[in-house]
């Protein structure tokens, strides 16, 4: 008979390297063109970065500032959902009205109504249901 070994799951894996201020303006950048993708306010945009309205259109403007931890996770978020839409709707139209339609997953309301929420945790709910939905966590 074999023996069964204890595993330690408290322990990750890996630690996942920091985002660097590089990185984080080429997913502002991306960001960008999703938005203009989903079709949503400039309004609506800064919401889901947190960021006052003024600042948001400077930086869309081209002059883009620091982004703290808490810009790159919620960048790092929002490149997520892009990407598990691109994997689970063969045609990207699909993928970026699905951001604004009713989901029963959400109550009724559309994923854009809950990412509106204004928290972190609230990217994260979207992202953690279309990373189910597409089979990995």
């Amino acid at each position: 008979m074999t023996a069964l070994l204890r595993v330690d799951t408290t322990q990750r894996d890996f630690t996942a390297a920091p985002i660097s201020d590089d990185e984080a303006a080429a997913m502002f950048r991306a960001a960008l063109n999703l938005f203009r993708l989903w079709d949503i306010t400039d309004e609506d945009a800064a919401t889901l970065l947190d960021m006052p309205l003024r600042s948001y259109r400077r930086w869309k403007a081209g002059e883009i500032g620091r982004i703290n931890r808490d810009g790159k996770a919620r960048l790092s978020n929002l490149m997520g959902i892009h990407k598990a839409l691109r994997l689970i709707f063969r045609e990207p139209q699909r993928g970026y009205a699905w951001i604004k339609a009713p989901n029963e997953a959400f109550a009724g309301k559309s994923a854009l109504s809950i990412m509106l929420g204004g928290e972190l945790t609230d990217l994260m709910r979207v992202r953690r249901y279309l990373d189910a939905e597409r089979g990995s966590w």
